[in-house]
């Protein structure tokens, strides 16, 4: 059985994580201090965790990786996210994205496609401090109608045009944060939602995410 300590060398080294993506521009106070609360080594394997607060991804199985903490803090910083807010996130992978939506205070629902990933995020311990985190094994295109509508929808995956079934799942006034393009390189767009037709489109920074699939994985 794994042991999870986050001992002062380890919490050290988050604080220098922390001030390395402030100095790469973000800014939201929140999401800096969610970033430090949480201890990423807890979602790598442990052959990572000496390396597990540099500022890149890793590989976690299936072709999946946790992103790059500033990838984390960037996408959570543009969706704004507002205590008790429910927020959709595709993609949960490790889990970490979702304890940082959750440390930000938000309804989390988020739905992963790797059966295989979803059973080991099932029994990951340290998700237990965050009881507002739901986790479903599904399709990320399709959303969650059932649980619709939400007032962000985070997507953690490649997406190479914006689902229209999660653009009707957004509440109106609602924001999505997503990355759209080609397999190399996306631009991460938010998404406004003005009224039932009506949405403003924001372009930021370019990005390299793994692909986001349809359907899901046994």
């Amino acid at each position: 059985m794994r042991r999870y300590e986050d001992s002062y060398k380890q919490k050290g080294l988050r604080r220098q994580l922390v001030d390395s993506i402030r100095q790469k521009g973000i800014t939201d106070e929140n999401v800096l201090t969610a970033i430090n609360n949480i201890p990423r080594h807890y979602f790598l394997d442990t052959a990572f965790e000496g390396i597990a607060y540099e500022d890149r991804a890793f590989p976690i199985g299936e072709g999946q990786t946790i992103s790059q903490p500033y990838t984390v803090a960037y996408q959570s910083q543009l969706l704004e996210v507002k205590p008790f807010e429910k927020v959709l996130e595709i993609g949960t992978g490790s889990c970490y994205q979702a304890c940082v939506l959750a440390e930000l205070k938000a309804n989390v629902f988020t739905i992963e496609r790797q059966k295989r990933l979803f059973d080991l995020v099932k029994q990951f311990p340290f998700k237990s401090k965050y009881p507002t985190i739901r986790f479903f094994y599904g399709d990320g295109y399709e959303g969650l109608p059932t649980y619709a509508p939400f007032d962000k929808i985070l997507v953690t995956a490649a997406a190479p045009q914006i689902p229209e079934k999660l653009l009707q799942q957004l509440k109106v006034g609602g924001k999505m944060v997503i990355p759209v393009g080609g397999q190399e390189v996306q631009r991460m767009l938010r998404i406004t939602k003005i009224s039932d037709t009506e949405y403003d489109q924001e372009m930021f920074d370019n990005f390299s995410f793994v692909p986001m699939l349809a359907g899901k994985k046994s």
